[in-house]
């Protein structure tokens, strides 16, 4: 079940980023948004051109920031895998790879209390059987992203480590969100490694008791995202209100 589990809350992380990006590439202009990503920007394409070489794929107009005025991170969507089927899945697994990994890096070297602060059994491992239980886990998320809120206000800003950690944080965990052209093979690739990983799980207790590991960093994340999510709703509110006003007005 913790395989099902984690699939899903990762699931939950992409979407939330993907929401995010979403929401704030329509209030700013977007070159801006994503010049102020620049460091998570840096991980995802890397992560990105990596898989592109695997799969074979030749990496043609990739670069962090397009010259249009979107800004967007630029890459070719015309790409071709040699890997058939499971090409764009490994284009799309590899950058999410890349981003959990320097999460883990810097939730555990350059600001552990990150981890340490949040209530990591507000996430359960087990899925909601009931619907009471998916209520209560809708309650627990609420939890959780007020207790983020808490931390980030408790935050020593004197610190630079602070400061550094809570950038990256937000840099990295909104482009958990996948690049535009491959969404399918970000999906699928959650979904084939979650069903590798429960397969393997069949034969050794070892990868379940890596995900338990790695729990505490899913919660970090999901707690960041939700809150960034909610932020970012009020913030939509604001100026959709604000302009509407001033279209009133004028």
């Amino acid at each position: 079940m913790i395989y099902l589990a984690a699939a899903i809350w990762i699931n939950v992380i992409v979407l939330m980023a993907w929401g995010i990006d979403y929401l704030w590439t329509r209030m700013v202009k977007p070159r801006y948004f994503n010049a102020a990503l620049l460091p998570g920007t840096m991980v995802a394409t890397l992560g990105r051109i990596v898989g592109l070489l695997i799969t074979g794929a030749k990496v043609n107009n990739t670069a962090l920031m397009s010259d249009d005025d979107q800004g967007a991170p630029q890459t070719d969507l015309q790409y071709e895998p040699k890997i058939p089927f499971f090409g764009p899945m490994l284009v799309g697994f590899i950058p999410l790879v890349a981003i959990g990994t320097a999460i883990y890096l810097l939730v555990m070297y350059l600001y552990e209390p990150l981890a340490q602060q949040l209530p990591v059994e507000k996430i359960s491992a087990e899925l909601p059987a009931t619907g009471a239980a998916f209520w209560d886990q809708l309650r627990h998320l609420i939890d959780l992203t007020e207790a983020t809120y808490v931390t980030l206000m408790k935050a020593d800003y004197d610190n630079w480590q602070v400061c550094a950690a809570i950038y990256l944080m937000i840099c990295l965990a909104i482009r958990s969100a996948p690049y535009r052209g491959n969404e399918r093979g970000h999906f699928g690739a959650i979904a084939t490694t979650a069903a590798i990983v429960a397969l393997a799980g069949t034969v050794t207790t070892r990868p379940a008791e890596l995900i338990e590991q790695s729990w505490p960093i899913l919660v970090v994340t999901v707690g960041w995202l939700s809150l960034l999510l909610m932020a970012s709703l009020i913030a939509r509110g604001i100026v959709a209100i604000v302009r509407g006003l001033a279209k009133g007005g004028g």
